[in-house]
């Protein structure tokens, strides 16, 4: 590859799509689903059946600056008695793509959408998932509402759920609204153009914040992981960012984690199986007791989330900057999240990482399989029908979940390593601070600050320990493998 002529976008969207194919992913949308797309011809309509008409309640949606697919949006009342009623509206994809028909078979394939920086490959056809299927600002459209009741202190103490038409009245991005959380932004334009939205805002904010707090006291884990994002100008990269976590993330995060437990709990109450998104309890505790122990800290023999967050928590507090590599460290001990079927008369696995029992994936049906699975579920027992799925065929799609999800991650981790191989490429020779990473038998590696990227050390190498500052001078990049090499400076 030529890199001095090279079109980083178009260049990285291939790289992209071959890394998609190799591991069992479909990139393209085959013919059928496009005749499919073609016959629809609007957003689905409905009312009557137990379809509420919420269309003129102050609905908000707060994603990404440059989310299209539109999930969810939220609203929030205070109760007479004290405590804040809060409602959560999910997309209703079901309502145009059904179970079987050919854009349902290829969001089966893939099971999720994949996100790479220079290209992003949707589980859905971008007309369904960014417009008709979107819950976009100023159109109505279809959902599935959850609406529960928090007290003052932020325990859940009643919950319903129900089809209903919605409209977003303003959508929101991450940064502005966590940035006018902090005191240090006005008010979004789009927020200010909808009375008494601030007032609901703040009172959401400070619900998840209480959540948050409640869900550390039972050991949910904290972690802050590298999550570099290459930036663009046109077609060529020219910068990588840090994903950081803010007020508004942890607000929407601790909303759909609520939502979540109440979707499992509906469907746990009226009976059958439901697929549930679990993260077992760590076989490799006694790894993570020795990781801690490196750090002067003795965690107990067996499993103990709360110890383990406040481990993580005084980690946190005393060393931030290598808080992210510790963080990857417990990440990968823990093992990954699994998609599972249970009967609702089954003890739960739970979700040893959020330390909730009733958990599963409900809330992005434009961009999660398991999601959409689960709203045809929830759908039909609202309806009191058969529901859609044979045991069988839920176990065979759990099953099929995890491993694509596993495989679009390391697409996703893949073309961060060639985005950071593009963007450094013109700078060899040049020399970073850094700080090391990992120690293996397969070699030592370094993180560098500016920009945030990893990458191999090379040559002979003196003993060195996870956590220690190096000084590091940059000698070959791979873009095509996402290979970056740096050589240690004496």
């Amino acid at each position: 590859m030529n890199h001095a002529l090279i079109n980083h976008r178009t260049n990285l969207s291939t790289l992209a799509a071959w890394a998609m194919f190799s591991r069992g992913l479909e990139p393209e949308f085959p013919v059928a689903a496009l005749e499919q797309l073609a016959s629809f011809k609007g957003a689905a309509t409905g009312s009557g059946g137990g379809i509420r008409d919420l269309t003129d309640r102050d609905w908000c949606s707060i994603d990404n600056d440059d989310s299209r697919d539109l999930d969810q949006l939220s609203l929030s009342e205070p109760m007479p008695r004290g405590g804040l009623r809060v409602f959560v509206a999910v997309a209703d994809v079901d309502a145009l793509v059904k179970k079987g028909t050919p854009i349902d078979q290829h969001a089966q394939l893939n099971t999720t959408s994949v996100y790479t920086s220079a290209r992003i490959f949707p589980m859905l056809p971008e007309r369904l998932s960014t417009d008709l299927t979107s819950l976009n600002q100023g159109e109505d459209r279809l959902a599935i509402v959850s609406e529960m009741a928090f007290t003052d202190d932020g325990v859940l103490v009643e919950s319903t759920i129900y089809r209903a038409l919605v409209h977003n009245k303003a959508q929101l991005a991450y940064d502005a609204v966590s940035d006018w959380i902090d005191g240090k932004g006005e008010l979004p334009e789009a927020a200010r153009a909808v009375h008494g939205l601030d007032t609901q805002l703040r009172a959401q904010d400070g619900l998840a914040q209480k959540l948050r707090v409640l869900r550390r006291a039972e050991g949910s884990l904290e972690f802050e992981t590298f999550q570099p994002r290459a930036q663009f100008d046109g077609e060529r990269i020219i910068d990588i960012r840090q994903q950081v976590q803010n007020r508004a993330r942890q607000l929407i995060e601790e909303l759909m984690i609520a939502t979540n437990g109440c979707t499992a709990r509906y469907l746990a109450s009226n009976g059958g199986l439901a697929l549930r998104r679990v993260v077992r309890s760590p076989e490799r505790w006694l790894r993570i007791v020795d990781v801690a122990k490196a750090y002067g800290v003795k965690l107990p023999n067996q499993p103990d989330g709360k110890a383990l967050e406040a481990f993580l928590a005084r980690q946190h507090r005393e060393d931030p900057l290598r808080f992210p590599d510790l963080s990857l460290v417990i990440v990968k001990l823990m093992g990954s999240g699994e998609y599972v079927v249970e009967r609702s008369d089954e003890t739960p696995i739970g979700h040893f990482g959020l330390a909730v029992q009733d958990y599963m994936h409900s809330t992005a049906p434009n961009r999660r399989f398991p999601d959409l699975i689960t709203q045809r579920l929830v759908k039909a027992a609202l309806a009191g029908v058969k529901t859609p799925y044979s045991p069988a065929e839920l176990v065979d799609i759990a099953t099929h979940c995890t491993a694509q999800e596993d495989a679009s991650r390391k697409v996703e981790r893949q073309m961060r390593k060639s985005e950071a191989a593009l963007l450094l490429h013109s700078r060899v020779g040049q020399r970073f601070a850094g700080l090391v990473t990992g120690v293996s038998d397969h070699g030592v590696w370094v993180r560098i600050f500016e920009p945030p990227v990893e990458g191999r050390l090379t040559g002979d190498l003196p003993e060195l320990r996870v956590g220690r500052s190096v000084r590091v001078r940059l000698v070959s990049t791979s873009v095509e493998r996402g290979f970056i090499d740096f050589a240690l400076e004496h």
